[in-house]
């Protein structure tokens, strides 16, 4: 059975906080801008590494470039959170390798250049002896990111991005702010299936990228989770297709309860029969004998109530009610 996470220290005004790009290549520059206001304006140092609008194809920059950022970031200490700058794909290909307690396995041939000299790779680094917790913030392809941290016992957070925070309503980003200062969270309302309550840990994720861990070994242990799912321009049949997969390898027979955000831009192409994106969550989750919430305020395009990766959580199928612990 997964076990809860250990939160990092809740943040504080002051906190240096560095910006990384681990998958797609940015282009929403003044979305990113905006984002990286409203943590300034929070009172926090945010450092952006030089290099942040690199692109190599689809990707912000080669995997050694986007790798370095990473390394950087987790193994400064004086860096105390790490911000994403969006998702789109690449970070899975950042973790072939990848040891979060041990500097030394990690590219030693990675370069990358930043504006702050006290980010430098001369900067020192904890032994793996004593891992430390550190936020890091993300979702949708930051999913792997969150995922690949849990198995480490370190909660991430997942939640808005640069090029998305400052599209959310005032509630969901004090949500965030909420938790990384060290406040409790508020339960989220959304359409009960039915099934009774259910206490689990807590595991957010990107359907899409979820499913192309499973049975990698960045996949971490899915007994008595509560999986809380989002997606966003995927056919209903190519969910359905993911759903399936899941159910074929028997991994929904260990899940406590699943816990449904927003599936956006979902909808079928025109003119091809296709179930609607509800029809498919309903006609490949119903059946599986456990609670299940659906319209909870999480996802793309739309509000994305923060999650923390690996905390106690409760899921009241018959209100329609996801509430936290610690």
């Amino acid at each position: 059975m997964i076990e809860l996470c250990q939160i990092p220290a809740p943040l504080q005004p002051g906190d240096l906080l560095q910006v990384i790009a681990p998958s797609g290549a940015l282009r929403e520059m003044s979305a990113f801008e905006k984002g990286v206001e409203i943590w300034r304006k929070h009172g926090y140092q945010v450092q952006i590494c030089d290099g942040i609008t690199e692109r190599w194809g689809y990707l912000a920059g080669q995997d050694q470039h986007r790798r370095y950022q990473l390394k950087e970031a987790w193994f400064n200490p004086e860096v105390k959170g790490i911000l994403c700058a969006r998702g789109g794909f690449g970070s899975t290909r950042l973790l072939e390798d990848w040891n979060w307690g041990d500097k030394g396995t990690r590219g030693q041939g990675d370069k990358g250049k930043f504006i702050n000299s006290k980010l430098s790779s001369q900067s020192p680094v904890p032994s793996p002896q004593s891992l430390t917790p550190k936020w890091l913030i993300g979702f949708s392809d930051v999913t792997a990111l969150l995922w690949s941290l849990g198995k480490e016992g370190i909660s991430g957070v997942h939640g808005p991005m640069l090029t998305t925070i400052a599209n959310e309503p005032e509630w969901s980003i004090e949500r965030l702010f909420d938790w990384v200062e060290g406040r409790s969270l508020k339960p989220l309302q959304g359409e009960g299936w039915g099934g009774g309550k259910v206490s689990g840990v807590l595991l957010p994720a990107n359907l899409t990228v979820a499913t192309h861990l499973l049975g990698t070994p960045l996949q971490p242990e899915l007994d008595g989770v509560i999986l809380a799912l989002e997606d966003v321009t995927e056919f209903p049949y190519r969910i359905d297709r993911q759903l399936t997969q899941w159910r074929m390898s028997g991994i929904f027979q260990k899940v406590k309860g699943i816990a449904l955000g927003r599936f956006s831009r979902c909808e079928p192409a025109p003119n091809i029969p296709s179930l609607a994106i509800e029809e498919v969550l309903r006609d490949r989750l119903c059946d599986l004998g456990i609670p299940i919430i659906s319209e909870l305020p999480f996802g793309h395009d739309g509000p994305n109530a923060t999650l923390p990766v690996g905390i106690l959580a409760e899921l009241d199928a018959d209100a329609g009610v996801l509430s936290f612990g610690k």
